[in-house]
């Protein structure tokens, strides 16, 4: 495996200038890039979030003047394609952002503000409607673990350990399946309907919150629940394209974190996991001359030549490959993913 590779890949294809301006570095959401991508018209505000957290894993890798410039750039870039604004009505997208800016900060660059605007908004999306926890987005009746997960872990590592602890426990007794220990999509607040998809990466952010609140019998639990739902021959199941694009390796990030940190045996199941992933992402990749290309399954191969439909287009799929491979990096230099 060479992560190094998938970086080269990724930000060929996808990062451009926004409008052609200086000093200005987003992700183009498709590859080759319509006329709407190259403009940045649809730019999906919380992939750029998971492209930037993860240039943020490879300049911790390898530090590198060149890729902290690009950071910086791509800070200030989204602030711009947001026009002017940090957050949008999305509390799971601005909560992405906010983690992937905690982690810019120990870098030196300045995000003191975007983190401000990011807590203000996330401390307001909590209300008592289906016993707590915040919306999906604003005026909207659904509550779910995409949103109420990164935010727990956001203020657990901003310092508010009440806010982050009532949103796991919140997790805990409103979204976890008691049989299986899976983590389920949300909950319909009007209704009190339970929406019980599962979705690899609500393992994830569930797992990340217990991890960040020591909350390890939990952790425990969820690496086993999805080593036996979610991991068929012990590679995390894809879920497609576009936003299923990144399901998988935002569970991949925190099992390698998982690895790191829980005692007992759950431990090397959340290494294997993330190990086995890699191999087998990597294994299937296609080597065409910019790099590799990431299939949206990673226990099969990319197809080629790549029909125009194809989710391997999207960005997401390539950055959640990418993605993966960073955090196996981790288990193997010995480094704790965030």
């Amino acid at each position: 495996m060479d992560v190094s590779a998938a970086e080269r890949a990724v930000t060929a294809r996808h990062l451009s200038r926004v409008w052609g301006l200086p000093g200005t570095a987003l992700g183009r959401s498709g590859w080759p890039p319509a006329f709407g991508q190259r403009l940045h018209w649809h730019w999906n505000y919380w992939w750029q979030a998971h492209l930037l957290d993860t240039l943020v894993d490879a300049q911790l890798r390898a530090p590198a003047p060149e890729r902290l410039a690009r950071i910086r750039a791509f800070v200030r870039s989204v602030r711009l394609r947001n026009f002017g604004r940090w957050t949008n009505d999305y509390y799971d997208d601005i909560a992405w952002l906010g983690l992937a800016l905690q982690r810019v900060a120990p870098l030196g660059i300045e995000v003191g503000p975007a983190l401000a605007a990011i807590d203000t908004q996330l401390l307001s999306g909590w209300t008592a409607a289906a016993g707590g926890g915040i919306w999906w987005r604003r005026g909207d009746d659904f509550k779910n673990t995409p949103a109420n997960g990164p935010a727990a872990i956001f203020h657990a590592r901003s310092g508010n350990p009440a806010r982050a602890g009532a949103m796991l426990d919140w997790l805990s007794s409103t979204l976890v399946d008691p049989a299986t220990g899976l983590v389920w999509d949300g909950i319909r607040a009007d209704m009190g309907e339970l929406v019980k998809h599962i979705f690899t990466y609500c393992q994830g952010v569930y797992l990340g919150a217990c991890l960040e609140l020591s909350s390890m019998d939990n952790a425990a639990r969820t690496v086993r629940a999805v080593a036996g739902h979610c991991a068929p021959g012990g590679v995390i199941r894809g879920q497609g394209g576009g936003d299923g694009g990144l399901f998988a390796a935002i569970l991949a990030r925190y099992l390698a974190l998982a690895a790191r940190s829980l005692p007992g045996p759950e431990a090397a199941t959340a290494r294997s996991l993330v190990l086995t992933s890699a191999e087998a992402c990597w294994s299937g990749a296609y080597d065409a001359p910019e790099g590799p290309v990431f299939s949206a399954y990673w226990d099969r191969p990319t197809p080629w030549p790549l029909p125009e439909d194809a989710p391997e287009r999207d960005m997401s799929v390539q950055v959640g490959g990418w993605m993966l491979l960073e955090a196996a990096a981790t288990l193997s230099a010995g480094e704790t993913a965030s």
